[in-house]
């Protein structure tokens, strides 16, 4: 699942021209690697005893991801802070590494849902 997620973070990242310049090149594999990991682990993180809650979780993120649902906006937070403090980044990087993420996350929405 996280190389799955970390080609799809290049990819999208890399197609966003405001985000791909706003990245300091230097970074780029470990911003990439950071996103990933944020997004899987959000992902991934279920209760003890609940093995259908991926599915959920998949569910909730197909119907919300466009609409700002509380998990996206989760997601989203989780990761700007992360990136701020472990990076540097300035918020228009966050920023727009964050209004980046909703397409992401459509698109592995979308990957999983044409893959069942």
């Amino acid at each position: 699942m996280f190389d799955e997620i970390l080609q799809l973070v290049k990819e999208h990242l890399g197609n966003n021209p405001e985000v791909a310049a706003a990245i300091p090149a230097d970074q780029q594999d470990a911003i990439h690697n950071e996103i990933a990991n944020h997004v899987t682990n959000s992902l991934t993180t279920q209760p003890a005893g609940n093995p259908g809650m991926f599915g959920d979780i998949m569910s909730k993120l197909e119907s919300g991801v466009s609409s700002g649902s509380p998990m996206t906006s989760a997601i989203e937070g989780g990761l700007v802070s992360s990136l701020a403090s472990k990076f540097g980044l300035p918020p228009s990087v966050t920023g727009a590494i964050a209004g980046a993420l909703p397409g992401l996350l459509q698109k592995y929405a979308n990957n999983k849902a044409g893959n069942t």
